[in-house]
């Protein structure tokens, strides 16, 4: 099969808002190349493996690509992109000095050869990533997430996928009940049943996000523990009663909601995560990038959160709220 790759070169402060176009244009899958130089720092407090080679990716910026069907009509699709990025800093994003480009590749090209550059990383003190096809010995006390992000390409090498990780370490009680909203690859999902979580209801609105978590979940033997659903929360809350046919499928109100997507989107259902929490439930919320870190605490607080911590990585929050212990459903 055959796929058009359109190609945005911009900042990498606006690579997540990017990436978050190309799949509201109708991507089946996004990718994104950041510049490496010997000068930017490689986080390795963890014995983390960096096997990306160095490119010449001016500092800053980013290739971010989305992959459309054969049939997409991609002149009308550079057009929409063109003036989406030049709409951005009405959100308070500059993508700089961005081009964007097209052109016609093999689905073996991009689904499977960037496989080369993902290796097994150290997350966290507990949690290793761990791609499917690479060997690894595990420390007796190591915690394996096995992956294949497919054409969700959620790896876990993103800067607020770690925090969420790092942050879950920390947060998650054993025997949680925990909602994760917009689980791409389901990593978040796989990570809490790994840190102690009973169950987990892992949402999202891609069917190919849908798809690949589902895969992921099979893939490290948690299918009778997470539940994947096509959904987002408000649809979780409007089903009232159950949210799984399955024996023992997590019901709302639950311990703890996660969330690594951008913050325009966080900010319009805070109140949807608020209702779905028992009181003292704790909400972690990424994918926020500094200059919405302002906004995303105002929303927390407006909605009665209290933000017990702010967890940051390069240009990246993570909040961490709680919800008041006092508070009836």
């Amino acid at each position: 099969m055959r796929w058009f790759e359109l190609t945005v070169f911009a900042t990498e402060s606006s690579q997540e808002m990017v990436a978050h176009y190309l799949t509201e244009l109708g991507a089946g899958g996004v990718s994104i190349e950041e510049s490496w130089s010997p000068d930017k720092p490689r986080d390795t407090s963890l014995g983390q493996w960096y096997d990306k080679p160095l490119n010449d990716i001016p500092a800053g910026y980013a290739y971010i690509k989305g992959y459309f069907s054969e049939d997409a009509d991609m002149e009308h699709l550079v057009g929409e992109m063109n003036e989406l990025l030049k709409g951005l800093p009405e959100f308070d994003y500059d993508a700089g000095d961005f081009n964007t480009s097209f052109a016609e590749v093999d689905e073996e090209d991009w689904a499977h050869a960037w496989k080369k550059y993902f290796k097994p990383i150290a997350v966290s003190e507990r949690l290793t990533i761990k791609p499917t096809w690479e060997d690894y010995e595990a420390r007796p006390d190591e915690l394996i997430i096995e992956l294949d992000p497919g054409m969700a390409f959620g790896t876990g090498t993103h800067p607020t996928t770690a925090l969420c990780l790092r942050t879950l370490e920390g947060a998650i009680h054993e025997g949680d009940n925990v909602i994760d909203v917009g689980t791409g690859s389901g990593i978040l999902a796989i990570g809490a049943i790994k840190l102690g979580a009973n169950r987990v209801l892992a949402l999202d609105l891609d069917p190919v996000a849908v798809s690949s978590a589902t895969e992921n979940v099979k893939l490290n033997g948690l299918g009778e523990r997470i539940e994947v659903r096509l959904s987002d929360l408000l649809g979780v809350l409007q089903d009232g009663e159950r949210t799984s046919s399955a024996e023992g499928g997590v019901t709302p109100p639950v311990d703890l909601v996660v969330a690594n997507i951008l913050a325009e989107i966080i900010l319009l259902f805070i109140g949807d995560v608020y209702d779905v929490l028992k009181p003292g439930g704790i909400y972690i919320a990424s994918g926020i990038y500094k200059n919405k870190e302002d906004d995303v605490a105002s929303a927390l607080l407006a909605a009665g959160f209290e933000i017990i911590e702010r967890v940051r990585q390069d240009d990246w929050i993570a909040f961490v709220s709680g919800k008041p212990k006092g508070e009836d459903e």
